[in-house]
C-alpha cells in the first residue's frame, strides 16, 4: 500500500453516514474508493454534480466527469446544476466536509494549497469557497515534501488559500487535529513511532491522551 492510499483510506473512515462531501482534485478523489460500503455519502463536485460514484473505468460515463476532469458516474437520485447552485451549496453551508490536498499547513490551522511563486498555475479553483462554506476541512498530503522538509509547519511560507480554517490532517505518518487552538497529534500510522513524527514534523503539537494507531478503511484489501 502505497501513502497516498492509506491517506485516502483513513480519511474514508472519518466521513459520516448521510454526510454531503466535496472531494478536491488529486489525492482526495481516491477516498471515493474506500467508502465503506455501510455508509452513505453524497459527493458533490464544484463543476455541477451531487451524488457522484468512484472513478471505475468499467462503468464510467464519459459525460460524467469530476472537478479534477475524471470520468465517473452518478448514482440513482444524483443531481445535475450549474456553477453557481453549486457554488451556493458551497458557500451556504451545505456541505458536511471537504477533503483537500496541501502544499502546507502551519500550526494556527492555515493552509497553502493553490499555488507556487514562480510556477504557473490554472488558478485558485473552489478551495477557497470550499474551506469557508464547508463544515470540516480535511487535508490529506504526504508529510513531507520531495526535498525531505516538513509540510507541518510553525507558519506557512507560501500563499495562503485559508486562514484558521483546518480541522484535520491525515498523512502517512499521523492524523492531527486542532482543538481549542492547538495542533493535536491523535494517531500513529502503522509502523510509525512518535520519535519519527516529531523529527518529520516542524509545527509545535501536543500529543493526545489517546494516541493510538490508524484505523483506516478495509474495502478491496485482501484479508
Amino acid at each position: 500500500m502505497n501513502a497516498k492510499e492509506l491517506i485516502a483510506r483513513r480519511i474514508a473512515m472519518e466521513l459520516k453516514d448521510g454526510d454531503i462531501v466535496n472531494l478536491g482534485i488529486g489525492l482526495p478523489t481516491l477516498v471515493a474508493n474506500y467508502l465503506p460500503d455501510n455508509v452513505d455519502i453524497t459527493l458533490q463536485s464544484e463543476n455541477g454534480f451531487l451524488g457522484l460514484t468512484a472513478h471505475d473505468p468499467q462503468n464510467d460515463n464519459p459525460n460524467v466527469v469530476n472537478a479534477g476532469g475524471q470520468p465517473c458516474g452518478i448514482k440513482a437520485g444524483g443531481a445535475f446544476f450549474d456553477s453557481a447552485f453549486s457554488f451556493a451549496l458551497i458557500r451556504g453551508g451545505h456541505v458536511d466536509a471537504c477533503v483537500l490536498g496541501g502544499l502546507e499547513v502551519d500550526q494556527q490551522a492555515n493552509l497553502a494549497n493553490w499555488m507556487v511563486p514562480g510556477k504557473m498555475v490554472p488558478g485558485m479553483g473552489g478551495a477557497m469557497d470550499l474551506v469557508t462554506g464547508a463544515k470540516k476541512v480535511i487535508i490529506g498530503m504526504e508529510h513531507c515534501a520531495k526535498s525531505g522538509s516538513s509540510k507541518i509547519l510553525k507558519q506557512c511560507t507560501l500563499p495562503l488559500t485559508a486562514v484558521n480554517k483546518v480541522k484535520m490532517i491525515v498523512t502517512e505518518l499521523a492524523v492531527f487535529e486542532f482543538e481549542q487552538g492547538r495542533l493535536v497529534l491523535k494517531e500513529h500510522a502503522p509502523n510509525v513511532d512518535l520519535d519519527t513524527i516529531r523529527q518529520k514534523t516542524e509545527a509545535d503539537f501536543i500529543v493526545a491522551d489517546d494516541f493510538k494507531p490508524m484505523v483506516i478503511s478495509q474495502k478491496g484489501l485482501s484479508l
